[in-house]
Parts: C-alpha cells; sequence; structure tokens
C-alpha cells in the first residue's frame, strides 16, 4: 500500500481519530486477520457472528500496527472510529486507487470461470510490470478491498476479480477501482436463487461494462448471447472473443490431449498461434480466450500473448487438480465450488480424460448451492447428463445431490453404476473398497460441501 497518514484516512472512510496522530503514516499491509498484523500496518476490526475482531486491536496495537480501524473506540489503542468498518475498506481503497493514475484495472465478472482467467491474465501480465491480483475467489466486498490496497507506485496491472449475488455488486466494487478493461465472461446460473432469473444475472454483470472508464475496452463473450448484448452498455471500445467467426480473438480446431488438456489454434488478426494449454478441461479455451483479449486490451503483443498462454499453468487450488496416486489412480479435485454450468464442463473433461486413457471414470457430485426453485431441475439434470456422457460410476453425496443419483436411475441403462450416501465419510469408505488401478475420480461440489476434504483423503491413501 501507498504511504496514507492517519488524518488522511480519518478523511476519506468519514472517521474520527481516537488516541492517533493524524500525521502518523500507514505504509504497512491491512489485513482484516488479527495474525497478520504487522508495523506500519493498518486491522480492520469487522465484526462477527463467532468473533469480533475488536477483540484483537491491542494485540494488533502490540504487534505495531499504525492504526486500527473500529465502530468504537478501544482504550490505550490508536484507531479510526466509523460507522461500519467493511464500507470503510472500500473508502480507503478506493481512495488509494485513486492516487495511483497510471494504475491499469483490468475488471472481470461472469457466472463461471473467473478465478481461473484471473490467473491466466496475471501469468500473462506479470512478465511486462509488477502485477497485483487477489488470491483464490478474493472477490467480495472484503476480497476485493483488500487485493486493491496491495498496490503501490511499483504496480502497473491490478486484476480485479469481482463476484455478485445482488444487483450493485459489481457497480459498488467498480467504484472503488474503475476498470481500464472489463471483461465479462459469460452468464449462467450460478446464484440464480438470489437473482431469480438470467436476465437479471446479465443485468447485475453488465455494470462492469457500464463502468468502464472513458478510453477503456469493454472484452465481451461473443459466443453468449446475452453477454454480446452488453455492448450496447458502453461507448468505449469493444473487443469479442469466442468460437464465433466475427470474434476479434478465436479458437479453431479444439482437441484435448491424453491429459484433458485443450490445444488449438489461436486467432488474433491476421496472426494464428499453436497453443497447448496446461489447463484441464476444454472449457479453459474460453478462458483463455477471454484472458488474451483481455491483455492485448493493455498493450501486449499477440506473440507475447501465445508465449503466456503456453506456459500458464493452474495457479489456484481445488480448480481441476489433476493427481496421480502411486497405485494409478487419478483424482480430479474441483472442489472449490459448483454450479450446473461449472458441473457440465467438469464432467466432459472427466469423459476427455477417461476415454484418452482408456480408464473407468467416477464423478463424485454433491449439492449445488444457491439454484433456488430450480435446484431439483438442475440437479436432476446433471444425472441424466453423467448417464448420457458415458461416465461409468456417479457418487453422489448428501441429502440435497439425492436428487443426481434419481436422476441418473431414471435415465435408464443403468443399475448399480449409481450410488447415493449420505457423507463424505460414506463416500470414502465406498471409493476405498472399489476403486481400482487406472480409474479416474473427479470431486465436485459447492464449497460449503467440504467435499475438499474427501479429494484430499483419497491422495492420501496412497501415501499411507
Amino acid at each position: 500500500m501507498i504511504p496514507v497518514s492517519c488524518g488522511q484516512i480519518a478523511e476519506a472512510v468519514g472517521g474520527e481519530l481516537a488516541g492517533v496522530d493524524p500525521a502518523a503514516v500507514v505504509d504497512g499491509p491491512v489485513v482484516k486477520d488479527s495474525r497478520e498484523a504487522g508495523p506500519g500496518g493498518l486491522f480492520v476490526a469487522l465484526p462477527g457472528e463467532r468473533v469480533d475482531g475488536h477483540d484483537y486491536v491491542e494485540a494488533v496495537s502490540a504487534a505495531g500496527v499504525t492504526v486500527s480501524l473500529t465502530t468504537r473506540p478501544v482504550e490505550g489503542c490508536p484507531c479510526i472510529v466509523v460507522a461500519d468498518t467493511q464500507v470503510a475498506l472500500g473508502e480507503l481503497a478506493r481512495l488509494v486507487v485513486s492516487k495511483l493514475p497510471d494504475l491499469v484495472v483490468i475488471g472481470l465478472t461472469g457466472s463461471q470461470g473467473k478465478t481461473s482467467t484471473k490467473d491466466l491474465i496475471a501469468q500473462l501480465l506479470r512478465p511486462y510490470g509488477v502485477t497485483v491480483a487477489p488470491v483464490g475467489s478474493f472477490n467480495n466486498e472484503l476480497g476485493h478491498p483488500l487485493t486493491a490496497l496491495q498496490a503501490d507506485e511499483n504496480t502497473r496491472f491490478l486484476v480485479a476479480e469481482m463476484g455478485a449475488r445482488h444487483i450493485g455488486d459489481v457497480k459498488y466494487l467498480c467504484r472503488i477501482a474503475p476498470p481500464t478493461v472489463g471483461l465479462v465472461l459469460n452468464v449462467g446460473r450460478s446464484h440464480i436463487g438470489e437473482f431469480g432469473s438470467q436476465d437479471a444475472i446479465a443485468q447485475a454483470k453488465g455494470e462492469l461494462i457500464e463502468a468502464v472508464v472513458p478510453g477503456g475496452t469493454a472484452v465481451l463473450n461473443a459466443d453468449d448471447p446475452r453477454v454480446a448484448a452488453m455492448a450496447s452498455r458502453t461507448s468505449e471500445t469493444v473487443k469479442t472473443f469466442g468460437e464465433a467467426p466475427d470474434a476479434d480473438v478465436r479458437a479453431t480446431g479444439i482437441k484435448l490431449d491424453a491429459g484433458g488438456r485443450p490445444g488449438f489454434e489461436l486467432h488474433i488478426g491476421d496472426s494464428t498461434f499453436d497453443i497447448q494449454l496446461q489447463l484441464v478441461g476444454e472449457h479453459q479455451v474460453s478462458n483463455a480466450l477471454a484472458a488474451a483479449t483481455a491483455v492485448l486490451a493493455v498493450g501486449l503483443k499477440p506473440e507475447q500473448v501465445a508465449e503466456g498462454l503456453n506456459a500458464a499453468t493452474t495457479v489456484s487450488k481445488w480448480r481441476m487438480e489433476v493427481t496421480e496416486r502411486a497405485d494409478g489412480v487419478t483424482v480430479i479435485n474441483d472442489a472449490y465450488n459448483a454450479n450446473p454450468d461449472s458441473v457440465r464442463a467438469a464432467l466432459k473433461a472427466l469423459v476427455a480424460l477417461g476415454r484418452a486413457r482408456g480408464a473407468r471414470t467416477w464423478a463424485v457430485l454433491g449439492p449445488m448451492g444457491e439454484l433456488g426453485d430450480t435446484s431439483l431441475e438442475e440437479h436432476d439434470g446433471i444425472g441424466r447428463l453423467v448417464v448420457r456422457l458415458d461416465v461409468n460410476r456417479l457418487v453422489a453425496v448428501g441429502e440435497a445431490a439425492r436428487p443426481i443419483h434419481l436422476g441418473a436411475s431414471l435415465e435408464g441403462s443403468w443399475g448399480d453404476e449409481s450410488a447415493y450416501v449420505e457423507s463424505s465419510d460414506e463416500a470414502l469408505a465406498l471409493l476405498r473398497k472399489e476403486l481400482r488401478q487406472g480409474d479416474v475420480v473427479l470431486v465436485k461440489a459447492s464449497r460449503f460441501v467440504g467435499l475438499d476434504r474427501l479429494a484430499t483423503a483419497l491422495l492420501e491413501e496412497a501415501q499411507q
């Protein structure tokens, strides 16, 4: 973070100084976890149901932070007292970004693929300038400003992943860090229980395009009609990506190798490049095209983009992580999150990998969250898709995932190939009993289910 005085911070966030000199400077990390607090930094005391950050203000003050953002004075501790520390954090990030006029902000949103695309963009940019990007899915009203506050005078690029559960969420995040480039990946059915319809999701995602700064660029998915239609929501330059023949950056000849990794021809203007991604799943092609278009918009050359895509690797954990055990069983850990579109993509990658290896395939699937009234239909549809794709075995985990098992059973031609279990422990016991050398196992569910622990246990099995 750039050095900012406590007086400037108080003015920006509408706070009152308590026990702190207005000339005192914050030039260290801004954190919400007291264990990460250090000299010269700022601690954000967030109230919570189980833990109240205010209980740790004394400890972080002893650790040397310059000041804490609080909602009440803490005796003997330097504080800036505000009505809402979360809101104040956003205002602080807005202040810092405004003091970095040469900072290039690439904002991206979408129903799926945000984190993988963010990781690709950051890998493409880092050879050409200091780049700040969120860790994992740091994409909400807390993670976004905390990421922005990592930027300083040396930072050239800020990659801002933006999630949304309500109309106005993306608009709020864009106010903190106005995007030079606004990228919308897709409009799927993730969080449809919150939004009510895909059109409402499109309305929310398109707030990013409306926020693109003058002289900036909107990057849109030519293969998604709802995204392509967002071109009407900006007067700035629009660039498109996809497999559509008229896309500005497009892919042809997509093929998966024996590891389930896609190769394709990348077309940028009159130039064509051979790309072999190191990421698993055909859906990564769209993510790669999106990343390529975004970095081209900030000045990278086509040759640099192609070189970067061929070298890029998986960064964030639990997203199509492919690990082969010593006994020959391959585990695909994609248990960070799940929605109907991402589950379909993961199942197709599983089948492709199994086919390339001549291996038996397993889909271990937990429930998908935030689907509202469409939940039963969507889970049933995934079960039927498992059968249609000819996945060899299905294990549905948890009561909310039972419709996946029922959908597969009703699709026909399946007997004992589909199983329902109530817990991860039961799923692990079943897999221990029935897995054999060469099998490929996909583990996929929404994050709250905790199937990542099942994937970890499967990998530890071969080490014991």
